[in-house]
């Protein structure tokens, strides 16, 4: 799993428990999610259509550091499907994983578009061409 963004766990993004909001991470997550596939697909038009099952295994406090990591499952036609598990910076606790996240490449008219994508590129090999 590729760790790609880290956050800073700050008084605003607590819950009245004090540890962190499971609204405001779910946010982090799906943010990410659309980076990576609008980074992946070559297409700045993707929205989230489906997320599995949540598991939160434990959580974060004010200070802590976490680190949102994200591994492609499969590419289908329109989509991209991740995995997404986001850990303690220091103590390598998992916090949450997500076993199956759905994005979808839309066309100019919100529908899904086909992206011909069937692996994970870098921008690096993108580069050398």
């Amino acid at each position: 799993m590729r760790f790609h963004t880290r956050k800073w766990v700050k008084p605003q993004d607590l819950n009245p428990n004090g540890s962190l909001f499971g609204g405001r991470l779910l946010e982090w997550i799906d943010e990410e999610c659309a980076l990576y596939s609008i980074i992946q697909l070559e297409n700045p038009k993707v929205v989230t259509k489906f997320m599995s099952e949540i598991n939160f295994k434990s959580s974060a406090s004010q200070g802590d550091i976490i680190e949102i990591g994200i591994d492609v499952v499969k590419f289908g036609n329109a989509s991209l499907t991740l995995r997404c598990e986001v850990r303690n910076k220091m103590s390598r606790e998992t916090i949450i994983t997500i076993e199956n996240i759905v994005m979808v490449s839309l066309d100019k008219n919100g529908k899904p578009r086909a992206h011909g994508k069937s692996k994970i590129e870098y921008v690096k090999d993108r580069l050398k061409d």
